[in-house]
């Protein structure tokens, strides 16, 4: 799907398929770098890291293993709730693995403040974050990311599997959605 599907849905476009694709590929050549010689799992956070995750899997020069948690804290409104819930957790042991999870977005970092503990607590042998975009104004609790992509300004963004109420999950860019959409 492209901007101009849904062109009245939108006040504008943040970044296109083409910067995305650029920016995911120095992504993961630091992370290549970083995890030179050693095994690394990354840990998709379903469903809107479904994007980042295939793609920042398919630039790594390097083995890596994949798995996946859903969590939930927003239900259908715009807004974190705070109260986190697994709807899927991982089928692999992290003790002793590299762990690298993987996020769309970080806007308040409740969610993801409460997966990093709860997945810290499991015993892997380093626990890192990467993110496509972070909004630094939203953002109620510290997080350390290792990896980001861009940060954005603290408002509404669909696309490249972000999304509202299910939909545009399937632009293949980032765009900001026109208040009068979510209002």
């Amino acid at each position: 799907m492209e901007s101009n599907d849904v062109q009245a849905d939108l006040k504008h476009v943040l970044y296109t398929r083409e910067q995305i694709e650029g920016r995911v590929r120095e992504l993961a050549d630091e992370i290549d770098r970083d995890y030179e010689g050693r095994d690394l799992l990354i840990v998709g956070v379903l469903k809107g890291a479904v994007m980042i995750m295939a793609d920042l899997a398919r630039a790594l020069h390097s083995h890596v293993t994949m798995d996946w948690m859903a969590v939930s804290s927003y239900g259908s409104g715009t807004q974190s709730s705070g109260v986190v819930r697994i709807l899927k957790d991982l089928e692999t042991d992290l003790m002793g693995k590299h762990v690298l999870i993987v996020e769309d977005i970080i806007d308040s970092g409740l969610t993801l403040s409460w997966l990093k503990a709860n997945l810290q607590s499991r015993g892997p042998a380093s626990l890192e974050i990467c993110t496509l975009l972070r909004k630094p104004e939203g953002a109620k609790v510290e997080i350390d990311v290792k990896y980001v992509g861009y940060d954005i300004p603290n408002e509404f963004v669909v696309g490249y599997g972000l999304d509202f109420a299910e939909k545009y999950r399937n632009l293949d860019f980032i765009g900001t959605l026109a208040p009068h959409i979510y209002e």
